[in-house]
């Protein structure tokens, strides 16, 4: 979002929310959210992909549960390719943390994170589904690849900067556990 922001392309605008909606909103999408990194990173990166791991290695279940990702993601109303292109590309990098990392936990709170972020903070559509209850008026207002258009964000070419960036960083920055490879 900062990104786009940087290029002029998206508004902050005005509170949406005040007082008890502003709480109530702010720890209500927390949960819902909480719920859909704890569903998606367990059933993505978590059972599906350590069983699929000792069949056919780690880089290659990893691959092959980020296309399916990518693809579920495509199946809500809203979503483009390109933002199911960018699931998929995040799924492979929430993979890429599980290796490092050793567990699921940072996986879980960047996926609920992220998608707090998109919905309820800076309040632009998360896979082409505006929400009701966010905390700011905010406008994207650029041209559709750089901004997304209506499906938000994650159909952005800045989700590709980010995520190679994600990438980079993660793999000179991030912890190592040490195991035999897969």
């Amino acid at each position: 979002m900062m990104l786009i922001f940087a290029v002029g392309d998206f508004s902050f605008g005005s509170l949406a929310l005040h007082g008890r909606s502003l709480v109530g909103y702010a720890v209500g999408w927390a949960i819902v959210f909480l719920m859909v990194g704890f569903f998606e990173e367990f059933l993505f990166r978590g059972y599906l992909q350590f069983t699929l791991t000792t069949a056919i290695g780690f880089w290659s279940s990893a691959i092959l549960l980020s296309i399916i990702f990518g693809f579920v993601h495509l199946g809500g109303r809203g979503e483009s390719w390109m933002g199911g292109l960018t699931a998929g590309l995040f799924g492979l990098f929430l993979c890429f943390t599980l290796r490092r990392t050793g567990n699921l936990w940072f996986a879980l709170g960047l996926h609920a994170s992220f998608v707090y972020g998109e919905t309820f903070i800076y309040s632009v559509p998360n896979s082409g589904f505006p929400s009701d209850g966010h905390l700011l008026n905010s406008t994207l207002h650029g041209p559709r690849w750089l901004t997304g258009g209506s499906v938000g964000p994650e159909a952005s070419v800045m989700m590709f900067v980010v995520l190679a960036l994600l990438f980079v960083l993660f793999g000179g920055f991030g912890p190592r556990v040490s195991r035999r490879e897969a």
